[in-house]
């Protein structure tokens, strides 16, 4: 067995762990090919240790067993990047606070190993949004695609924007507001949710439409079929609005046509044989309580 590890160089907290990892991993003799700049980041701890490394998307083997992300949820999107099209499972690691994503608790590294070897788990495959924009001189560097989230916002201005929206072709509605997030399904326990969406199912074939702050009150968040074709007019006061594809932010000109579409690849997650979207669910909604009181 051989498997990718990707994390966070700056998070001492990441590296004690991936440390722990490392050592598990060559323990039950699976072969190591760390991310180059996090593997300079704490290689001085682990000196007599030689492994593999990589830097990018084209030097990483289709034929990788697994790709472990060690952080939080956002290691674990920034992971993707390297992953891509290359249908290798992602196992995330959580050491940070919240995982919906990296749902592997850091105690549990040697329990989730011995599951994963003893092949114990399942995969679930996870839609992603791809995106192309008209009007617009903007680099995307092959990453037009995101697993959470597709944001529209204004930008220097305190003013709402205006959001020309159909579907399959078809004028749906005009959203005055702060913005509008197209989230999946993987998505929607994320910024959709903290703007009033709903929680959906990893599994479910949908896309979330949910303004930001809206003019009316009777604008809604809009659940539609994965397979829709969603095309964005933006109208701003200011000369610029952002675009968000997960935690990557683009500049784009007023007045540009943004074009979204469900991706033809999906991302591979491993659900261990105890672990389920409900329980996840579960444990972090009690979280949330608990923190408050």
């Amino acid at each position: 067995m051989k498997v990718g590890i990707f994390g966070q160089s700056n998070n001492e907290v990441t590296i004690k762990y991936v440390q722990e990892l490392v050592e598990l991993c060559l323990e039950h003799e699976v072969s190591i090919v760390i991310e180059d700049n996090f593997y300079r980041s704490f290689s001085h701890h682990i000196h007599d240790i030689k492994v593999e490394t990589f830097s990018g998307y084209k030097d990483l083997d289709r034929h990788l067993d697994f790709f472990f992300s060690v952080g939080g949820d956002g290691t674990f999107l920034r992971s993707i990047t390297f992953i891509r099209d290359l249908e290798i499972p992602v196992i995330g690691i959580n050491t940070g606070r919240l995982g919906f994503l990296a749902n592997i608790q850091k105690e549990h590294i040697e329990k989730a190993i011995v599951q994963i070897i003893k092949g114990q788990f399942t995969i679930q495959k996870r839609s992603l949004l791809g995106v192309s924009v008209e009007g617009a001189d903007i680099e995307l560097n092959n990453l037009s695609f995101a697993l959470n989230e597709i944001t529209l916002t204004r930008k220097n201005t305190a003013s709402m924007i205006k959001v020309d929206t159909s579907l399959d072709h078809e004028f749906l509605t005009t959203y005055w507001s702060d913005g509008l997030i197209i989230s999946t399904p993987t998505g929607s326990t994320g910024y959709s949710l903290s703007c009033g969406g709903p929680i959906i199912s990893p599994s479910s074939k949908n896309i979330v439409l949910t303004p930001i702050a809206p003019h009316s009150l009777a604008v809604r968040p809009l659940v539609i079929p994965d397979q829709t074709h969603i095309e964005l007019q933006i109208d701003s006061r200011a000369d610029e609005v952002l675009m968000t594809l997960d935690s990557r932010l683009y500049t784009l000109p007023n007045k540009s046509r943004v074009i979204i579409e469900k991706c033809p690849f999906y991302i591979k997650t491993v659900q261990l044989k105890d672990q389920t979207f409900i329980q996840t669910l579960r444990e972090k909604l009690l979280w949330g309580e608990d923190k408050r009181n």
